[in-house]
């Protein structure tokens, strides 16, 4: 193990209302987010290994995690944040709509519940949903409010 943080990319769609920007974000899916609301929402997002372009890996993960191609569109530059346990994410923001009930979850397996010996495939994420920037900052993955932040300074 190299001792590197591990790397992350993904895509925050956003949308424009009558209130402001809305973001799209995904709760995360399994037994130890199932009852969580606050900090359990994510910019979708996967990991990616060091030679593959962050922005490639972005657009396969967005695929990958809800099911649909990723949009078309001029991507903003959201830069990067470190989380609490280290992982380095690095997210793009593209203006799109998407009815939430389109999304088709990827799935993850795990054993559960622990030293059960049994497997059990969850989804990636449970839910997806549009929120307002206050809003979301209340739900989303404390390190991921960053880019929030940078969003709000593009679209402002």
């Amino acid at each position: 193990m190299s001792g590197r943080p591990r790397g992350s990319a993904g895509l925050l769609l956003f949308r424009r209302s009558d209130h402001g920007p809305e973001v799209l974000l995904g709760h995360m899916g399994g037994p130890f987010f199932a009852r969580r609301e606050e900090g359990a929402w994510t910019v979708p997002k996967g990991e990616y290994e060091s030679g593959e372009p962050s922005w490639e890996a972005a657009r396969r993960e967005f695929r990958e995690e809800l099911g649909l191609p990723p949009p078309d569109g001029e991507a903003v530059p959201l830069g990067e944040v470190r989380q609490r346990g280290g992982k380095v994410v690095t997210a793009w923001a593209l203006e799109a709509d998407l009815d939430p009930a389109s999304i088709v979850p990827g799935t993850f397996t795990m054993e559960w519940p622990p030293r059960s010996g049994r497997l059990q495939e969850f989804p990636e994420l449970d839910r997806v949903e549009w929120f307002g920037l206050d809003r979301a900052r209340e739900l989303i993955v404390t390190a991921q409010t960053a880019f929030l932040d940078r969003l709000a300074e593009h679209s402002g």
